[in-house]
């Protein structure tokens, strides 16, 4: 085995690495618009074959030399939990697409993301008794106040999109989300987003796996240490998600859809690969960016998941989601997009007091004296 230092953080750019991999998760839906003729679980399985197999394995293979001499070594119950937290994301993922079907993507991202970035940021601290360590210092509690500030922008924009289900007359809420229904969506949501965020502690609970990528030779480099924890997160994910598009597949005699005569088939198959691949991108972006982080990677999900709220919010501007809606509405929907712009900068100077070294200690007197 050979160890290895690994490179100096900079914030900055793990935050806007972060940031990236929040603009892919906002838009990864857009390309299924395109899909014709297929129903729901054809479409998403051909994305999960590809966002949660292909993709992740060509990248590990490509940037991990020794991901099947780090997967061959890591301890068993390492990897079994990694892969049951990727499928307790997967039964949450199912329910991802259901929820923006009722919501509509600005509003249905806005909320599934807040529960998830909660989840997903507090719970691994409390579950490894590191919550005390937030507070031992400005380094400790600025980033931990980052991440209340994100979640008092998710609120507020929750609130803007219940002030819009309550304004907007039925017939404009259709114009804009087809089936919008706030009860069903707000259930969907609140379930798809505490059991997504299983995906960080899957993610986070790969420390041995990411030690062995860095000691065993040839080694990873300090950018992509994560791959072989992803395809193994990223494998659970899938498990959960080929079973069920394949069971509705034969339920609903939808198999003939890879060859339905009539239907766009080859565009069909691109634009639900592509899908995935933009899926994916996220948390390509989540492990690479984290060693940008130092110690303080952890404020890491809730910085993608602001970033994937801030932009699926804007992009339902631009789809008109928020169209015909109140100035207070309007006024809660931009305070809330602000405080998400916010926590982002919170977080990344968090990263340089992390950076910054311990003051030194004062000298003895007998020190002094020489």
């Amino acid at each position: 085995m050979l160890a290895v230092t690994d490179a100096a953080a900079y914030p900055a750019l793990g935050i806007l690495i972060f940031s990236l991999g929040g603009l892919a998760g906002a838009v990864f839906y857009l390309p299924f618009k395109k899909v014709k003729a297929w129903a729901w679980e054809s479409y998403w399985l051909v994305y999960a074959v590809f966002g949660l197999l292909i993709v992740p394995w060509v990248l590990a293979l490509a940037t991990s030399p020794n991901v099947f001499a780090v997967l061959k070594a890591a301890p068993g119950g390492e990897i079994a939990y990694c892969c049951l937290c990727g499928a307790a994301w997967g039964v949450g993922g199912l329910t991802w697409g259901l929820m923006i079907r009722y919501l509509g993507v600005g509003l249905g991202l806005a909320i599934g993301c807040g529960l998830c970035s909660a989840a997903g940021t507090i719970v691994p601290k409390v579950i490894n008794g590191e919550l005390g360590t937030l507070f031992n210092s400005n380094a400790g509690w600025f980033p931990f106040f980052g991440v209340l500030v994100s979640l008092a922008g998710i609120v507020l924009v929750g609130l803007a999109g219940r002030s819009k289900e309550n304004e907007l007359p039925e017939e404009e809420k259709r114009k804009a989300v087809a089936e919008f229904d706030f009860k069903k969506g707000i259930t969907v949501a609140i379930f798809s987003g505490l059991m997504s965020a299983a995906m960080n502690f899957g993610l986070q609970g790969g420390q041995t796996i990411e030690r062995l990528a860095r000691t065993t030779d040839p080694v990873t480099s300090v950018a992509w240490k994560g791959m072989p924890v992803l395809v193994v997160v990223l494998f659970g994910g899938f498990i959960v998600n080929g079973l069920w598009c394949l069971f509705l597949n034969l339920k609903n005699k939808t198999t003939r859809d890879y060859a339905r005569p009539g239907a766009p088939i080859v565009s069909n198959l691109v634009f639900a690969a592509l899908a995935g691949a933009i899926w994916c991108s996220q948390f390509i972006c989540f492990k690479t960016a984290e060693p940008q982080m130092g110690s303080i990677a952890y404020v890491g999900w809730a910085v993608l998941m602001a970033s994937q709220i801030l932009f699926s919010t804007i992009l339902g501007i631009f789809l008109g989601e928020w169209k015909g809606t109140s100035g207070r509405t309007r006024s809660l929907l931009a305070r809330g997009l602000a405080l998400l712009v916010i926590s982002a900068f919170i977080a990344g100077y968090s990263g340089y007091l992390a950076k910054e070294p311990p003051a030194a200690a004062p000298a003895s007197a007998a020190t002094q004296s020489r």
